[in-house]
């Protein structure tokens, strides 16, 4: 064979090797759905190269079922892959096939009853025909490192060398050394074991039962019937769930200063309001990301730092305090300004009323990746559902999107809130300039900054004004920004107020170990799950009220 020809196969076995790896070691395209290369390993491609090689060693080639088979089995590692790193980009969390194994098909059924048959049966080819070019595609690569490569390794030294380096560093990473994470990808495999752990937990109750606590303070408030709220009287109460507010407000040495004037305007902002407020760290069950074990956290009064335990949570019919504000007459509300998608979890939530960004008619412009301000969410939410004296009591769950990754561009504040509503919600000047801007991928902290101003500046805005009806405000942080904001071993803690103009409300949260003010005490109180604890414990009637 003359060297022209060795060297021609020689780069196609590299180019079917580098194909296979990057089937399984792309990366999102974060905000889209679409991928990008990457330069990691993918520890199933070290497997199925071991598998090769050993196949080939014994009997020198791979016959074509055998073929066959690696190359099916490979692309249901590749769907994996995809679903594993785009489904966190789209949705902010992980894949979850209680959920999406029903909701899929459901939104696929409804599309299609919205379209034209031709682009029905278009759409099925073209799903159809990328399938079978990427099986095609993957099984080319695969005979080629069969053929082409595995001969030539199975007699280099480099080339065993070289695969046992790889087979090491996959081990390493499998075992959860942190120095590997550079050069080795995410697995796919644990995807799938986890998602067939979640399925077992939901349809075997003994799985279930062994992941969540028998009982929480909600199960006893419920039982306890309208006692268990007596001290609230009925006023409404608004849970905010303060997207990224995290410790690093009052611990770093950069940001407290910063937020030192906002933290104060917040504080008379309250007191202009005529109300009081009371404040405390607690710790977080996730950081950076993963909101939804805060929200859903608080609410069901467990810990869930397991995300496992939240999944598998979301399966039951585990009561929420959702659930205990409505059986004592409460209207609940499930707020949730930065959805525009269909979102099948919410069922668990059981939610009288759901609200996402479609409800909202929002006129734009879209500022950022969420479109919509969490100012004008919240005032277009009161002008959509006004509140008068004879409706019900409200409980509102309302989880905020603005001050979320990447923290730019950071909306104006607009003060005159007949004109937010309007269809011009900004001036012009300040609308420009805040489009203008563009995230600071290598430096997010100074817009960090801005950010949480921006969010200190709208509520204490909204708490200034008067309530349409006496309303219990609970602000909560959900986590920690990214550790490219907070530095390496930051706390999980994450700041807690409680708002209202009832004195005596407030002593007992006091009583609890919460502070007067905005500036939370150390040490923090517990988890974040614990809060539901603190709120059942001074709403309960005054005789064994802690």
């Amino acid at each position: 064979m003359n060297q022209k020809a060795s060297g021609r196969r020689a780069l196609l076995a590299l180019t079917a090797l580098m194909l296979l790896n990057q089937a399984l070691a792309f990366s999102s395209w974060w905000p889209t759905p679409a991928i990008l290369p990457d330069h990691r390993i993918a520890p199933e491609f070290v497997g199925l190269w071991l598998v090769i090689l050993l196949i080939v060693a014994w009997r020198g080639r791979l016959a074509s079922g055998t073929l066959n088979l690696l190359t099916s089995l490979y692309l249901v590692l590749v769907f994996g892959r995809y679903l594993d790193v785009i489904v966190p980009t789209l949705f902010g969390r992980s894949i979850n096939l209680y959920w999406d194994g029903l909701q899929i098909p459901r939104f696929l059924w409804i599309s299609a009853q919205e379209r034209p048959l031709w682009q029905v049966l278009l759409a099925v080819v073209a799903a159809t025909s990328l399938v079978w070019i990427l099986w095609r595609g993957l099984r080319w690569a695969i005979g080629i490192a069969a053929r082409e490569a595995a001969p030539v390794a199975l007699r280099s030294r480099w080339s065993l060398i070289a695969t046992a380096i790889a087979t090491a560093l996959v081990v390493a990473n499998l075992a959860g050394a942190q120095a590997t994470w550079p050069v080795v990808s995410k697995p796919v495999l644990p995807t799938y074991a986890r998602q067939a752990q979640l399925l077992t937990a939901a349809l075997l109750p003994a799985a279930r039962a062994g992941l969540l606590p028998a009982t929480t303070v909600i199960d006893e408030a419920i039982q306890r019937g309208p006692d268990a709220l007596a001290a609230l009287g009925g006023r409404d109460l608004n849970i905010v769930m303060l997207e990224s507010f995290g410790a690093i407000i009052y611990d770093d040495a950069r940001a407290a200063p910063a937020l030192r004037p906002a933290l104060a305007d917040f504080a008379a902002d309250i007191t202009a309001g005529g109300k009081g407020v009371v404040s405390a760290f607690f710790r977080s069950p996730t950081f950076a990301g993963g909101s939804d074990l805060a929200q859903l956290g608080l609410l069901s009064a467990m810990d869930l730092s397991n995300p496992m335990r939240h999944d598998v949570l979301l399966t039951t019919d585990r009561p929420t305090l959702v659930d205990l504000f409505r059986r004592n007459g409460y209207e609940t509300f499930g707020f949730y300004p930065g959805v525009r998608w269909d979102w099948p979890e919410r069922a668990y939530y059981r939610f009288e009323r759901y609200v996402d960004a479609r409800d909202l008619d929002y006129p734009g412009p879209r500022l950022g990746y969420w479109h919509v301000p969490d100012q004008y969410a919240a005032e277009r939410f009161e002008q959509l559902y006004p509140r008068d004296g004879n409706a019900r009591p409200r409980f509102v769950f309302f989880p905020t999107s603005t001050t979320h990754l990447p923290f730019s561009p950071v909306p104006p504040l607009q003060r005159d809130l007949q004109r937010l509503l309007g269809p011009e919600p900004f001036d012009a000047g300040e609308l420009e300039r805040a489009l203008a801007e563009r995230p600071d991928w290598l430096d997010m902290f100074p817009n960090y900054l801005r950010m949480i101003e921006y969010g200190f500046r709208w509520i204490g805005h909204r708490l200034r004004n008067p309530d349409a009806r006496e309303t219990i405000h609970l602000l909560v942080g959900d986590h920690q920004p990214a550790a490219n904001i907070t530095g390496e071993g930051a706390s999980w803690d994450v700041p807690v107020y409680i708002v209202s103009s009832d004195p005596a409300l407030l002593s007992r949260f006091v009583s609890q170990g919460f502070t007067a003010g905005v500036v939370p005490a150390r040490p923090a109180l517990g988890g974040l799950h614990q809060v539901a604890d603190q709120l059942l414990g001074a709403f309960r009637g005054s005789e064994d009220s802690r």
